[in-house]
């Protein structure tokens, strides 16, 4: 159940067409539109998380099928319901079946190719909960052959600021989380 948030949540009618767009999504595909509904206070900053989306998640050097394994890897490690939800159709658009999904937690499961097991593994350690993440030698030496360092800075990018909204969700009680979603629980 989503917790309701202290920022109050604008109604849709108050929001631009754009925003109502991306309300409309939301409660389709993720059943909730309450980020939307409270970025309605600064549509700028909405337009910017957009712009993100659209310059660097869905362009970029990056096809968008890697983009949306990462994307997946955090959510589901997170345990964000409302973004798992979204995240799932996304993946299935990019061509990632339901072996793929099932397997996001796995990364050298055999179903992955080399490419995508190192960057589920560069994923790891840009999970919320790995506090210890950390690009080693190693870890660099098997992502190098698949991605330049132009690809695998964009990658960083990328998942440090899917990272960082996860946490400004959950904080800020902006989304449903699953049941073992650990990020956000008032602590003792």
């Amino acid at each position: 159940m989503q917790p309701q948030p202290l920022l109050t949540p604008l109604p849709r009618d108050a929001l631009s067409a754009a925003m109502q767009q991306s309300f409309d999504r939301a409660v389709a595909e993720r059943g909730d539109a309450t980020f939307v509904a409270v970025a309605g206070h600064a549509p700028e900053l909405f337009d910017w998380y957009a712009d993100f989306y659209q310059k660097v998640f869905y362009g970029g050097r990056l096809p968008v099928r890697y983009k949306e394994i990462a994307r997946l890897r955090l959510s589901t490690a997170h345990g964000c319901a409302f973004c798992n939800k979204g995240n799932r159709l996304d993946a299935e658009r990019a061509g990632l079946t339901l072996a793929h999904i099932e397997a996001i937690e796995r990364p050298l499961d055999p179903i992955w190719t080399a490419a995508e097991r190192a960057l589920l593994q560069l994923a790891g350690q840009m999970l919320l909960t790995n506090p210890t993440g950390f690009l080693s030698p190693e870890l660099y030496a098997d992502l190098r052959p698949h991605f330049d360092d132009a690809q695998l800075f964009e990658l960083g990018m990328t998942l440090a600021v899917l990272a960082g909204m996860a946490k400004f969700l959950f904080v800020y009680d902006l989304v449903e989380k699953e049941p073992y979603c650990q990020i956000g629980k008032p602590v003792g």
